[in-house]
C-alpha cells in the first residue's frame, strides 16, 4: 500500500527490539513494505494511530519473528525507508545489559554516548563506492530527544529509574561477551551493553534524523558473578515485565515529540550533510547519487 494516500504525515517513527515487536495499545492504520536503493527493511512498516489520532510509524529492528541477527540487521534499508516516509524523528527501543550496580533489571537508560565494539562487518554508511561525507558524530543521540523523555520518567512508577547521560558499548554479537570484556568495558566507563546502537545511530545521522535509543536493562551481563549470566530466556522475561512501561512512556511522550516537531525544534539538523561530502562533483559516481537521492533529495545534483 502506498504511504502516499495517507492524510497525516508521519513524522515520528518507533524501532522495536529484541522483544518488543509491536506497540498493541495502538491502532493499526495500514502496512507499507518499500524496497530502498539498499534493500527492503527489517519488517513491513506499520503505520499507527493513538486515541488523540496521532500518527506514528513502527518497525521491528530484528524483523516481526525475530530472523535477523544484529550483524545482519539491514539498518541502512531500515533508515531510509522511514525517511524517505518523511520521518523525523526515531525513539529507538533496545534490551541491554546493565554494567553498573545502579541499573538494575527492568531499569530505563538514555544512552549519550557510545562505543564501537562491532568488527567492520555491517554496512555502517550510505557514502561509499565514489561519493564521500565526513560527518560529527560527537553527540551519536539527540539531548532534545532525551530531554522529552526523561522529563516523563515519573510515569514508569517508583520502582523503575529512567537513568540519563550513560555510555553503551555496542559488540558484535550475536554471542553475549566474555567475562573479561565485561569487566573492560566497566574498565573504559561503559554502563550498559547492547548489539544495535551501531550502525543505526550513524546512518540515522547521516539521514539528518533526530535519534535517541532508550535502553532496558535486562541483565548484568556476565561480570557480576553473584548474578546468573544472560542468557535470552532472562533477556526476554525481563522486557516482557517491562513492556507495559514501555507502551506507557511512548504514549506520555507523544505529544511532546509532535510539539517539539511542529516546532521546527529539529531543524538545526536539515542540511548538515550538504557540508559534509567532501568529493568533488565532478568526481561523483552517478549511480551512488541516485541511491542518495532516495533519502537526501536534491542535495548533490
Amino acid at each position: 500500500m502506498d504511504l502516499m494516500d495517507k492524510t497525516k504525515s508521519v513524522k515520528i517513527a518507533v524501532i522495536g527490539g529484541s522483544g518488543l515487536y509491536n506497540f498493541d495499545h495502538l491502532t493499526p492504520i495500514k502496512e507499507i513494505y518499500p524496497e530502498t536503493p539498499w534493500g527492503y527493511p527489517s519488517s513491513k512498516i506499520i503505520i499507527v494511530e493513538d486515541s488523540r489520532g496521532s500518527q506514528i510509524a513502527f518497525l521491528s529492528r530484528h524483523g516481526a519473528g525475530h530472523q535477523y541477527n544484529p550483524s545482519e540487521v539491514p539498518s541502512r534499508a531500515n533508515i531510509a525507508a522511514l525517511k524517505h516516509i518523511g520521518v523525523e524523528v526515531i525513539i529507538a527501543f533496545s534490551a541491554v545489559g546493565s554494567l553498573r550496580e545502579e541499573i538494575k533489571h527492568q531499569d530505563f537508560v538514555l544512552p549519550d554516548q557510545i562505543v564501537d565494539r562491532t568488527k567492520g562487518i555491517r554496512p555502517s554508511t550510505y557514502f561509499e563506492g565514489g561519493v564521500v561525507a565526513h560527518t560529527t558524530f560527537a553527540d551519536p543521540f539527540n539531548p532534545l530527544l532525551a530531554e522529552i523523555i526523561y522529563s516523563h520518567r515519573h510515569c514508569l512508577g517508583a520502582n523503575v529509574t529512567l537513568h540519563r547521560n550513560k555510555t553503551v558499548v555496542c559488540i558484535e554479537g550475536p554471542a553475549f561477551s566474555t567475562r573479561a570484556e565485561s569487566h573492560l568495558y566497566r574498565s573504559w566507563g561503559c554502563d550498559i551493553i547492547n548489539m544495535s546502537a551501531l550502525p543505526e545511530a550513524k546512518l540515522a545521522n547521516e539521514a539528518e534524523i533526530a535519534y535517541q535509543m532508550i535502553c532496558m536493562s535486562t541483565d548484568y551481563d556476565c561480570w557480576k558473578q553473584d548474578e546468573v549470566s544472560v542468557t535470552v530466556e532472562v533477556v526476554i522475561s525481563n522486557l516482557n515485565k517491562n513492556a507495559e512501561n514501555a507502551k506507557k512512556l511512548l504514549g506520555e511522550i507523544l505529544p511532546d515529540l509532535e510539539k517539539a516537531v511542529e516546532e521546527g525544534k529539529f531543524e538545526e539538523i536539515k542540511g548538515v550533510m550538504k557540508a559534509s561530502c567532501i568529493t568533488r562533483k565532478d568526481a561523483r559516481n552517478e549511480e551512488v547519487i541516485k541511491k542518495l537521492e532516495y533519502i537526501l533529495p536534491g542535495y548533490f545534483n
